[in-house]
């Protein structure tokens, strides 16, 4: 409601002359028009906005009557009011006010009114199926009401999942953030340490339990590991987002999404080198711009093509032959083609494979991968986006390969941009799912960190910082070690969205650092077969505590304890992460008990949280090479002696120079087990050379991506995947065997 009016337009239009120079504009912004003149015929209608509601004072000032008699004035598309008196005028716009400041009052934060879900835990504790299925999720529009949302906000999918509009964003963007989390771990064993269920055990802990606005922010889980060896990603225990079952499995369709966008770019690859190689410029060009009824026309993507290549044209019958050459042939080296098709299964027998084999393709055949679609660049676009209009023209800047000039060849140059956003158009909003304590939880992008970036959307956080208020907390968490996920979450997730993290909560396990100080490998089917006391795996601990200290951030470990874990293992584990620099060490049992088992962990938070955050980024993309920043995270985080490029990564990297992307930062491709690039040195393994194999580049996320040693970018199933225990109950419909 534009207010400007109160103080400047409830003077009387008889005024007009000394104030039409004030008065004219600010009648065209009012929304209400109050008129007190007895010639209300004199003020021009082109001053009054259509839709302006009009309230009819006019009187004659020396008697004091109303001029309920005198000729009605007509004021074409305005709401006019019936002839009321200046008492009744006050009274209407005392009203207006009023309804007006109730409205800014519900916009702005608000402790949320959250109706928490009770727990009830069991012991021994039940599956993790189980204990979903034990609660019932309020449905998703009353979560959303509770926590601000409005109704036009959210499109709802099934009772218990929605997906949030962007325009929420414009609504709130006068709202202060709330304070922003990043949980991150150790360097895990292949079964993970839990900090999902970390993530989710504090934000239950933040809201249920000290009645603190919070939002957790996780990852989409990929179908690769739910069906392979590590399961799903919902959480564990008493600490879980509910329905699992949906969340681990297809949720809103995100992934397939991605998928489809994904694989269109690569058919529109191949499918253009092929045409481009049996068809004269001619038939090529007048297919690219085939006749409709009679008349040539370019679609809005090639006229931006045209444009790119220096052809102010618009009439595709005024090209030249050598414009309509240039226009027509992209002349991509299929030897440079990066872009590689995805599948969101593990399937090691996809990692290099032959296309174009079949007669249609009349001999045009080349090697090529199938990548899992988390490591999609798509993925990493959605994740690091801030807007509709900005991932399309990501989605465009996505360089697929080299012409045969070393030119970059873009998803715009293909002319594909369009419908690779129509096909992401709905995966850019993130969804909104609950935990078992009725808590909210964005679930939005999931690329894996150690092939990918590895954290969720940039969007959703944003979200989520406006919805929780200033006094709020919003958690997000970053894939694996805090050497993968952790660094790519600073360097990369907040330099493309200017948001500055308060806390990091680094989490550990007892297992995993005594697996880091010499004992035995953990595996699915041996989770608990340690019995020695020592814990010289603190070491790894103690390293991962430095990585965090490199950026300025306070960081809280959060130890998450397990049923076989003595308490002078606890205690020792607490007491050597405070002596490495932690703020605070806490022990967590949310798994066992909910929220209330890591109260002490959302204390500590908060505690840190209220402490300045001095954060920095380890380096300067504009000045270092892309060299430089490559050896830099290798000696600063993970602790290499130097870095080996082989002789194609360091072709890669004079080839995105000379293409001018050597200002982007650096996205390591690197195994999750180590610090090193080999998984089997545990601990904290020192003076390494880490090898470079090979070089890509994200230019439309907005990254380089080395890929380090022998990484490949497609999983492999094990020899007893999750898939044996995954059934489906065909009476009940119920899902049996996710974990």
């Amino acid at each position: 409601m534009n207010w400007a009016w109160w103080s400047t337009f409830i003077a009387p239009a008889t005024w007009r002359l000394r104030w039409e120079d004030r008065l004219s504009p600010g009648l065209h912004e009012a929304d209400i028009v109050v008129l007190g003149s007895p010639k209300p015929e004199e003020i021009p209608l082109t001053w009054i906005q259509p839709g302006t509601t009009v309230l009819n004072c006019s009187h004659d000032f020396l008697s004091g009557k109303v001029g309920c008699g005198s000729p009605r004035i007509h004021f074409g598309g305005l709401i006019e009011e019936d002839d009321v008196s200046l008492l009744a005028a006050a009274l209407r716009i005392q009203n207006m006010v009023s309804s007006g400041r109730r409205w800014l009052r519900e916009q702005q934060h608000r402790r949320w009114r959250l109706h928490c879900l009770k727990l009830q835990p069991l012991s021994p504790v039940p599956s993790d199926i189980e204990i979903s299925r034990g609660q019932t999720p309020k449905a998703v529009d009353v979560l959303a009401k509770e926590i601000g949302l409005l109704a036009d906000e959210i499109e709802i999918y099934g009772k218990s999942k929605a997906k949030v509009r962007l325009s929420v964003l414009e609504r709130l963007k006068n709202q202060a953030d709330g304070k922003y989390v990043l949980v991150a771990g150790i360097t895990p064993t292949p079964l993970g340490e839990g900090k999902s269920t970390v993530t989710i055990g504090l934000v239950q802990a933040l809201t249920a339990h000290l009645n603190v606005n919070s939002f957790a922010c996780l990852r989409q889980p990929s179908q690769g590991p739910t069906f392979g060896v590590k399961g799903g990603a919902a959480g564990g225990g008493y600490a879980q987002v509910i329905p699992m079952e949906e969340f681990n499995l297809h949720l809103t369709g995100d992934i397939h999404a991605i998928t489809a966008a994904n694989n269109l770019l690569a058919a529109a690859i191949d499918t253009r080198i092929l045409h481009e190689n049996t068809q004269t410029d001619k038939a090529l060009y007048n297919r690219l711009v085939p006749l409709v009824n009679g008349v040539r026309e370019f679609s809005e993507i090639q006229l931006a093509r045209l444009k790119k290549l220096g052809v102010n044209k618009t009439d595709p019958s005024t090209l030249t032959e050598e414009e309509v050459s240039k226009f027509a042939r992209l002349d991509i080296n299929p030897s440079t083609i990066t872009w590689q098709r995805v599948l969101d299964t593990n399937d090691r027998f996809l990692r290099k494979i032959t296309i174009g084999q079949g007669n249609t393709e009349k001999g045009y055949s080349r090697q090529a991968q199938f990548d899992i679609t988390v490591a999609s660049e798509i993925m990493a676009v959605l994740a690091l986006t801030d807007s509709l209009a900005d991932m399309k023209a990501r989605l465009g800047r996505m360089v697929v390969a080299s012409d045969k000039s070393g030119q970059p060849v873009t998803a715009d140059d293909l002319g594909v941009t369009g419908a690779l956003t129509v096909l992401m158009k709905d995966a850019i909003k993130p969804n909104l799912m609950q935990t078992l304590e009725g808590t909210p939880v964005f679930v939005h992008a999931g690329p894996f960190a150690n092939i990918a970036h590895g954290n969720s959307s940039v969007l959703a956080d944003k979200i989520a910082l406006k919805l929780v208020g200033e006094e709020g907390f919003v958690v997000t968490e970053a894939g694996f070690g805090a050497d993968i996920g952790m660094e790519k979450f600073f360097n990369i997730k907040c330099r493309a969205s200017g948001l500055v993290p308060n806390v990091v909560v680094l989490v550990a396990t007892v297992r995993a650092l005594k697996m880091h100080g010499g004992g035995p490998s953990v595996s699915a089917h041996i989770k608990f077969r340690y019995v020695k006391t020592e814990l010289n795996g603190c070491c790894n601990l103690q390293k991962q505590i430095q990585i965090a200290q490199l950026f300025g951030v306070p960081v809280v470990v959060a130890l998450n304890v397990f049923k076989t874990d003595t308490r002078a293992e606890v205690d020792l584990v607490c007491e050597l992460a405070k002596r490495a620099g932690a703020f605070d060490a806490v022990p967590c049992y949310h798994w066992s008990v909910g929220g209330k088992g890591s109260v002490d962990l959302a204390r500590a938070v908060r505690e840190a949280a209220s402490k300045r955050s001095r954060f920095q980024f380890l380096y300067d993309v504009q000045v270092r090479s892309i060299v430089d920043k490559i050896r830099t995270i290798a000696q600063a985080v993970y602790g290499a002696k130097d870095i080996e490029l082989s002789p194609e990564a360091q072709a890669k990297i004079d080839r995105y120079t000379q293409q001018g992307f050597g200002n982007l930062p650096i996205c390591m491709a690197k195994t999750h087990l180590s610090l090193s690039h080999q998984p089997d040195k545990k601990g904290v393994p020192r003076d390494f050379i880490l090898p470079i194999s090979d070089v890509r580049a994200s230019i439309g996320a907005g990254f380089i991506y080395p890929l380090v040693g022998t990484m490949s970018t497609m999983p492999g199933l094990p020899t007893r995947p999750c898939f044996y225990d995954i059934d489906l109950d065909t009476k009940t419909e119920q899902v049996k065997g996710l974990f």
